[in-house]
């Protein structure tokens, strides 16, 4: 049985054997902004990446040293993005590894390494490296929360999801942080989002479970259009819930990876719904497409469009600016059988025009929360995209994020 999804201080340390901190190693501002999460044990371990050209030097060497598919502790630091670094970066994120397994005593290969922050900036290595000594001595199962602020750039608030469910009878945790407020249109993840779990699994597996989740959670959510270089989405399974590993897709893996959707659907709404100068929360469903793919693409299409984003914030119910983003979304679908509905106005039937009332549209876009429903009538697959409206504050944070 899967228990509703709770959001708690400590989720990514919820499950079993696993312990985190977040320190003030003042890369960039008086913050905390370096993050350590470790398993007592060696874990399974997967990830998928950002699928920008132009990676991160922590991308680089976490995707080698989870390639064979373990790992038992994370490093992250917040307020530079080690990109475009050259050597140096490579280099820099190496040593980040090997600090932070000199102090737990592990194999540097087993350490997952992150950045995030501005591009072309050098870590301050001396500041990095006193802020893992802090974070490994600070390492407690409390130290979640601590964990989620240190990854954390533009965010306003922190993101933390938790769940537990049952396998063989054994309860099984799984908890996630992630940060994320603007440079959102990932192709694959989050900004940054890492997920631990007690539940004994496979990392072939995992790796599985992950890729189906991500195209459904974190594929679908758009703030700005921009694929940052780094990108970056691992779990860690450690198996310490005691329960028979899952070795093959059988009910155990469908369970296990419904509970995964669950953490990461919840943390890709917080990243939406977060957006940059984000005055309303966006989620744009498509239902009764062709494929899944085709669903997911009208959903993106409308969620990303700017024309769309601008015309929630201004609160006009602009909804041939959806039925437009549908049309170049490259899906498969017939003009002549969309419905569009805003909350539960419908705009238009059959491609066309409805009568509708536009006070009544305009009070639905006034709320925090606006739902956009896409009705192709060519199939029966769906897919839910979310998003943010553009304002005003999107363009005053960005015209100065360096300084």
């Amino acid at each position: 049985m899967i228990h509703d999804i709770q959001y708690i201080e400590g989720s990514i340390t919820a499950p079993q054997g696993f312990r985190a901190a977040g320190v003030k190693a003042r890369i960039k501002y008086d913050k905390k902004d370096l993050a350590l999460i470790v398993s007592e044990v060696p874990a399974a371990a997967a990830g998928v990446f950002t699928t920008n050209a132009v990676k991160a030097a922590p991308v680089v060497l976490s995707k080698r040293h989870i390639a064979g598919g373990r790992a038992q502790a994370v490093v992250v630091n917040s307020g530079c993005a080690n990109a475009c670094t050259g050597e140096d970066g490579m280099a820099m994120a190496l040593e980040m590894a090997r600090e932070a397994a000199g102090h737990l005593k592990i194999s540097p290969e087993d350490v997952v390494v992150a950045s995030t922050g501005v591009i072309g900036d050098k870590l301050p290595m001396d500041r990095i490296k006193a802020g893992i000594s802090e974070a490994s001595q600070a390492l407690s199962s409390p130290g979640g929360h601590d964990a989620a602020l240190a990854i954390m750039t533009t965010d306003t608030v922190s993101k933390e999801a938790l769940i537990q469910f049952e396998i063989g009878g054994r309860t099984v945790t799984i908890g996630g942080i992630a940060k994320g407020s603007g440079m959102i249109r990932p192709n694959m993840a989050t900004m940054l989002a890492f997920v631990t779990t007690d539940a004994g699994i496979t990392s072939e597996l995992l790796q599985k479970a992950l890729t189906y989740v991500t195209a459904r959670t974190f594929n679908m959510v758009t703030v700005d259009g921009d694929t940052s270089t780094n990108d970056s989405l691992v779990i860690l399974a450690n198996g310490l819930a005691g329960h028979s590993p899952i070795k093959r897709e059988d009910e155990n893996f469908l369970v296990f990876r419904d509970a995964l959707e669950k953490v990461c659907a919840a943390l890709a709404r917080m990243i939406a719904r977060d957006g940059e100068g984000a005055t309303k929360f966006i989620e744009v469903e498509v239902r009764n497409a062709p494929t899944f793919a085709d669903a997911g693409a009208v959903a993106m299409a409308v969620a990303n469009s700017n024309l769309v984003k601008t015309a929630v914030f201004g609160e006009d119910a602009n909804w041939g600016r959806i039925i437009c983003a549908a049309g170049y979304s490259g899906a498969d679908l017939d003009p002549g059988r969309i419905d569009i509905f805003i909350g539960d106005e419908k705009m238009a039937e059959n491609g066309a025009a409805l009568n509708f009332s536009e006070e009544r549209a305009k009070e639905i876009l006034s709320r925090e929360e606006v739902k956009i429903t896409i009705d192709l009538h060519h199939g029966s697959e769906k897919a839910t995209a979310w998003t943010c409206d553009f304002s005003f504050d999107y363009v005053k944070i960005n015209a100065s994020y360096r300084s």
